[in-house]
């Protein structure tokens, strides 16, 4: 899925009414995951002025960026922060990593050629999906309009659960950082 789709996804599954204190957590966890390949973009493309089709075909798959990726979206080492914040009680921790840990469900099922090393350190293995979030020739075209509706009729729920001002804010913002992303996806990759 997008990254701030994770977000309103995250917020939908873990967010609770009466813990607001809990959503900033839940939205970091559910774009930590992605937080390397946005510093990987941004290095490849305006530090490094690779053009886009070697960023996605050869800058991408560099072992020493997957192994930044796959940090991020590993399942052991996201079971481990989650166990040391429980211990230690931190309840802003917990609700990051168990919203990083469902950001790698999420993901789990629709990354194909594009998959992560979910289970790194302990193993290499990828699960390649036959489904991609993005990719057309892996059910993308079919996949990726769920995913906008998905995010429209999620934005709308959070909307009506939660009325505080701040809630509502953190709703708009990622919204629009979806339909910003959305846009230059299109214009640029499209």
């Amino acid at each position: 899925m997008n990254t701030p789709a994770h977000a309103i996804v995250n917020l939908l599954i873990l967010g609770k009414k009466r813990k607001p204190e809990n959503n900033l957590p839940i939205v970091f966890g559910a774009i930590l995951p992605d937080l390397p390949m946005v510093i990987f973009y941004v290095y490849e493309k305006l530090i490094r002025g690779i053009p886009e089709n070697v960023i996605w075909s050869e800058s991408y798959y560099n072992q020493s960026w997957q192994v930044f990726f796959d940090i991020f979206n590993s399942f052991p080492l996201i079971l481990i922060g989650g166990l040391l914040a429980y211990y230690f009680g931190q309840t802003f921790l917990i609700a990051m990593f168990a919203s990083m840990a469902l950001h790698g469900i999420g993901d789990f099922p629709v990354h194909a050629d594009d998959a992560h090393r979910h289970f790194f350190p302990l193993s290499n293995w990828r699960f390649e999906s036959p489904v991609s979030y993005w990719d057309s020739r892996h059910y993308g075209h079919i996949f990726a309009p769920l995913e906008v509706l998905a995010v429209i009729v999620g934005c709308f729920v959070l909307w009506r659960r939660y009325t505080s001002m701040k809630a509502r804010i953190i709703i708009a913002i990622v919204l629009s950082v979806y339909f910003i992303y959305g846009v230059y996806a299109v214009l640029v990759w499209g």
